[in-house]
């Protein structure tokens, strides 16, 4: 419908009313997305399935900024409306994932559907045993007439995680990532006034998503090696280092020092590098790493309604703001919230790679077995 309202108008009426339309699917495939693939997933391939997410949007962004550059507009949007009609279509043949099969009472169809995604025999013992955990899960949660919130506010170890979880997802969002892509224009502009870095808007655009992609596909390869924890710590501390660099170098040229323009460039491409190299992409593995699959929905919405506000109040205050105090301060409260972010997940966040929700939930209660867990293991 998006690409349709485009295709009919190109006028502000239409723009607006396009974009509309899109916000809500858009803003659910955040939400959907990380659980379907988590839920298909190997215990040991789900952080990189996850970081998949974050690499195939950065594709088309990439993908996107090119054709406009090369492309004409109505081609653009006929290949915009391309891309989602056939994947709508592929998604028709996808099958539902086990988990939910089994909430719905189709155990055989659970189990042959795991089978098929993991290329082994329906009889496989490995995936016996896992539709049987999931099973004794859902039976579980159906007996428990707990409300899933009143099982996150109670249950101690699960509060922890939720806790956890929004930290680290707001603090992905106040670490000025986007308002750098925002106004990258404005850096770029800045930087050419002392080198001779002269780019036109779409090759700004260009560079910034290659960047992007570079940063996505290091997250994909290393996610699974490093382990969650590392990576979140390496990256927020390095968006830290270069919102310093952003501030420190605002500051003293508007002082009247001067200082290299190739500077806040380098320092801008590190934050967005970092970023989608683990910043962002963890802020989302994590959730399904953390919860089971009865309370994977209701935190991966709620998760993201944070973010969006988080989103809307730096897009609307951050001018005023930096005419208030002076852009290099604004970018050094982004370095600040970065730096508590890392040294947060260095303290609180248990590592969450190849480790079932009882380990996970039994680090974060301080023992070394959970016997009164109401969570169980899930694959």
């Amino acid at each position: 419908i998006y690409w349709q309202i485009k295709l009919l108008s190109l006028e502000p009426w239409a723009l607006i009313l396009a974009r509309a339309v899109a916000g809500i699917p858009c803003s659910s495939c955040y939400i959907v997305l990380p659980i379907y693939l988590k839920e298909i997933s190997d215990i040991d391939l789900r952080g990189a399935l996850g970081s998949l997410l974050i690499l195939n949007r950065n594709i088309g962004y990439l993908m996107s900024y090119i054709g406009a550059d090369v492309l004409s507009v109505n081609t653009m949007l006929w290949l915009g409306l391309l891309v989602p009609t056939v994947i709508f279509f592929i998604f028709l043949a996808m099958p539902e994932t086990p988990e939910y099969l089994v909430k719905q009472g189709k155990v055989d169809e659970a189990k042959t559907v795991l089978a098929w995604l993991r290329g082994v025999s329906v009889v496989d013992r490995g995936v016996e045993q896992d539709i049987e955990s999931i099973v004794r899960v859902d039976k579980q949660t159906q007996a428990d007439e707990q409300s899933v919130w009143k099982i996150i506010w109670q249950d101690k170890p699960t509060f922890k995680a939720f806790i956890i979880t929004i930290i680290i997802k707001i603090t992905q969002q106040f670490d000025g990532y986007l308002i750098v892509l925002i106004y990258a224009g404005f850096v770029f502009e800045r930087a050419s006034e002392s080198i001779s870095l002269k780019l036109s808007p779409n090759k700004q655009v260009m560079l910034i998503g290659v960047v992007q992609l570079l940063g996505s596909i290091i997250a994909t390869c290393i996610v699974e090696k490093t382990g969650r924890k590392l990576l979140l710590v390496t990256t927020s501390f390095a968006v830290g280092v270069g919102m310093v660099v952003l501030s420190a170098w605002f500051y003293m040229t508007s002082s009247g020092f001067w200082l290299p323009g190739w500077l806040p460039v380098l320092a801008m491409c590190l934050c967005i590098f970092a970023d989608a190299a683990g910043f962002q992409p963890i802020s989302y593995i994590i959730i399904t790493d953390l919860f089971t699959f009865q309370l994977r929905g209701n935190v991966s919405a709620f998760a993201n309604v944070c973010a969006k506000l988080s989103n809307f109040v730096q897009t609307k205050w951050f001018t005023i703001i930096c005419e208030m105090i002076g852009i290099h301060w604004t970018f050094l409260f982004f370095a600040a919230i970065c730096f508590i972010a890392c040294f947060y997940t260095i303290i609180y966040f248990p590592e969450t790679r190849g480790k079932t929700i009882d380990e996970i939930y039994s680090k974060l209660s301080g023992k070394a077995k959970k016997d009164d867990s109401k969570i169980e293991s899930v694959p």
